[in-house]
């Protein structure tokens, strides 16, 4: 667990070069144009990177968790945008190998296995991001069809996505009220409003979900009707484990910089690092880097092991994105002046990180989370 097997050797290997030469030559002009390019998302899927998890029986790799963060992070080193990218499409494909019948696997999980298609998650809403559980969308059941109507916000790769996962209200109040629902990007009813201009992930789409009589077939319900909200936070546990590996990625870039430059730099005849006030900076961001790995390490294990993880997950989620935050605002401090400009990329790694606090699951919830499992610890 504390250290790569032959097989994740392998696979960062392979994820190392694939990310470098499919995004790298356009990772800087694709942020600063706000571009998101589905074909490089498809040449990642090529290279076997967007179904680490998904059996073999639907044409992933068969692999755990353990295998995917690897994936993740050597993503994150090039492009943050497209590990969250591989990682919300992922997010359908654990949802439909938990949830899913056959029939739904069969349609879907291939196409998003091989990075063909491009799944996303919807669940926010301009009124409910946190309060998940007051989402207001509706699916009404009409015949053999639902039909959806709301509106869902900040939505990663909302209008570019083959497939939705989409949590709407089919009862009454509160969570036991909702369901999941398998919507397809053409689907009669479903439109796509404004597209976030957002500070950092530039390059990964945030766009506004619009159902207006969406009518879809009640075959297209996962799992149970009312369950809609298991099936969204049983996602959620999953999903932190592969934003906090994006974080570790990210974090490591901006450690490889800033150390970098801090050996080349010369002040006083002397490299900077070798000044305490950039050295120390340095071994922080490292030490820190590290104890965040090893959460994630470890939350991820346990997933693989069939273990509870949620808290651990929560943990690491917290401790990897908090650290990205700092590590790559250290970054730029080391860089000084140049840190501050787009000739070097930390200032890029410092905007993409700070979403990483907020999306699945703010790290006041997260905190929360923790506290509340304390709470049940300490009372029993």
């Amino acid at each position: 667990m504390f250290v790569d097997t032959e097989t994740q050797a392998d696979l960062r290997e392979a994820a190392r070069q694939a990310a470098e030469s499919i995004l790298g030559p356009s990772v800087k002009a694709d942020d600063e144009s706000e571009t998101y390019r589905k074909d490089l998302f498809a040449a990642l899927g090529e290279a076997g990177l967007c179904g680490v998890s998904t059996s073999e029986e639907f044409g992933g790799l068969g692999l755990g968790y353990s295998e995917y963060i690897v994936v993740l992070e050597e993503i994150a080193k090039v492009s943050s945008s497209y590990a969250v990218s591989v990682a919300v499409s992922g997010l359908p494909q654990v949802i439909l190998a938990a949830y899913g019948n056959q029939a739904q696997k069969e349609k879907w999980l291939p196409g998003l296995a091989a990075g063909e298609l491009l799944g996303a998650f919807a669940l926010s809403e301009p009124e409910s991001g946190s309060d998940a559980g007051s989402l207001s969308t509706t699916a009404v059941r009409d015949g053999d069809d639902f039909v959806l109507n709301g509106t869902k916000f900040w939505i990663t790769h909302g209008g570019y996505a083959d497939i939705y996962v989409v949590m709407a209200r089919t009862g009454g109040p509160g969570s036991k009220g909702v369901s999941a629902f398998l919507v397809p990007g053409d689907a009669e009813g479903l439109s796509f409003g404004k597209k976030e201009e957002k500070m950092g992930m530039r390059a990964s789409p945030t766009v506004e979900l619009i159902f207006e009589d969406c009518r879809v077939p009640a075959s297209s319900m996962l799992h149970n009707e009312g369950q809609g909200m298991h099936v969204a936070l049983s996602a959620l546990d999953s999903g932190r484990i592969t934003i906090a590996a994006t974080a570790n990625g990210l974090s490591q870039a901006a450690l490889d910089v800033a150390a970098k430059y801090a050996t080349e730099r010369r002040q006083f005849r002397k490299q900077i690092i070798d000044f305490q006030g950039v050295g120390f900076m340095l071994a922080d961001m490292a030490a820190d880097l590290e104890a965040a790995r090893l959460l994630v390490r470890k939350a991820a294990w346990l997933k693989d092991e069939g273990q509870s993880f949620s808290t651990i997950a929560a943990m690491a989620k917290l401790k990897a994105t908090d650290t990205a935050m700092k590590v790559t605002t250290d970054a730029v401090q080391v860089l000084g002046g140049y840190g501050y400009t787009r000739e070097y990329p930390v200032e890029r790694f410092m905007r993409d990180a700070k979403v990483m606090q907020i999306v699945e699951g703010t790290n006041q919830i997260q905190r929360l989370v923790l506290a509340r499992a304390l709470k049940r610890k300490y009372e029993a």
